[in-house]
């Protein structure tokens, strides 16, 4: 079984890819990761730890940078990154 990991490190949703039987090889670099610039609304959710519902409402209402391919809705997470980086810059973070 396979499982996919979808974390923010450093500002950048990464996804992760591993096995069961190599949890504690994958954890240690043993995966893949990779950098997306959009994410789906329900793996976005789940990457930031919100309610899909929620994260589903504040996307319908302009809360969070869309995409719209065809008939689906999705994140652009690269905008979301710049954006967190504006605001960490107006705070000093």
């Amino acid at each position: 079984m396979r499982n996919v990991l979808n974390t923010l490190i450093g500002g950048e949703f990464i996804v992760q890819q591993r096995t069961d039987q190599d949890t504690s090889e994958a954890l240690q670099g043993g995966g893949f990761s990779i950098s997306v610039p959009v994410m789906t609304r329900e793996a976005f959710a789940t990457a930031i730890g919100l309610p899909v519902g929620v994260l589903i409402a504040q996307a319908d209402r302009g809360m969070w940078p869309t995409v719209r391919v065809g008939k689906r809705t999705l994140i652009n997470v690269e905008a979301v990154r710049v954006l967190a980086a504006q605001k960490a810059q107006e705070f000093d973070l």
